[in-house]
């Protein structure tokens, strides 16, 4: 009988633990069994698996320096760890989109070890929930939704940069829906909030899992309709109309705000060489 491989998706903090192979590129480990040692406490999760059926589980480790490779082939090809938005580059999409998955799922594990209601131990009751162990309370793993727009004005796109960037590149006006409001009204009440300036023509994009730690960003279009940009200090730091062919570093490729950048310069016939 042919042995079943599984992926394992194994993290140290947002560090993901990827197998160099030997022409240098890298992949999930994929092995018949766990291919580190693990712990008595280890909480190995089981995930939904890839569409080709493939068996994918995860977990955290606490010291990778301390790691021991169990696994003969990980071993002889070697192993990174490496960041999880690092990782985009390294793997093909349907690896880095499982990974973030794992990454969320961890997060809510770990956020998640006592009842909110009475304070006992939570345990899994299948592979996406949980039950108090006392009172019985159910909870699953949460989404925190936010929205993101570019806003264009003629042959200008409106660009910011929010004081919590860690770099010096430029984004685009974002933040989280609030409770009792649509994914609109949150556009148009986040653009007057952070610029003073009012849209029009607004128009759904698409949406993007971003787990850093929970979040799922929906995108939107927009045309500049009125107003002088007066940005909210508390949240932004600098934000500028920017021509087409004159724009300051933007965001990198895996983000749904560089998605919406290089959609805008298509109308242009451009294309970004920035990463």
């Amino acid at each position: 009988m042919e042995t079943q491989l599984t992926y394992y998706f194994i993290f140290s903090k947002t560090d993901l633990l990827l197998q160099r192979l030997p022409d240098g590129s890298h992949t999930v480990p994929c092995t018949a069994d766990i291919p580190v040692k693990t712990h008595a406490w280890t909480h190995v999760m089981n995930i939904t698996p890839m569409d080709d059926g493939t068996p994918v589980k995860t977990f955290n480790i606490e010291d990778p320096q301390h790691i021991t490779v169990t696994d003969q082939a990980l071993s002889e090809a070697g192993y990174d760890f490496i960041g999880l938005r690092e990782s985009f580059y390294h793997l093909p999409l349907d690896l880095y989109l499982k990974a973030g998955k794992c990454q969320e799922l961890l997060y809510w594990d770990h956020n998640t070890q006592f009842c909110g209601v009475c304070g006992a131990p939570m345990r899994m009751a299948t592979d996406i929930s949980k039950k108090c162990t006392q009172c019985g309370k159910e909870v699953w793993p949460q989404l925190a939704t936010a929205i993101i727009v570019l806003i264009h004005k003629g042959d200008e796109v409106l660009l910011v940069h929010a004081r919590n960037f860690k770099t010096d590149f430029y984004g685009l006006v974002a933040g989280f829906v609030e409770t009792g409001e649509t994914l609109e009204q949150a556009v148009r009440r986040e653009v007057m909030e952070e610029t003073q300036l009012t849209i029009k023509n607004l128009t759904y994009f698409g949406s993007q899992p971003w787990p850093y730690p929970c979040g799922l960003m929906v995108g939107y279009m927009a045309e500049y309709e009125s107003g002088d940009i007066h940005l909210q200090k508390s949240e932004l730091s600098k934000g500028r109309w920017f021509r087409y062919d004159n724009l300051p570093r933007i965001p990198q490729k895996l983000s749904i705000a560089r998605k919406l950048i290089d959609k805008w310069l298509d109308g242009y016939g451009i294309k970004s060489n920035q990463d």
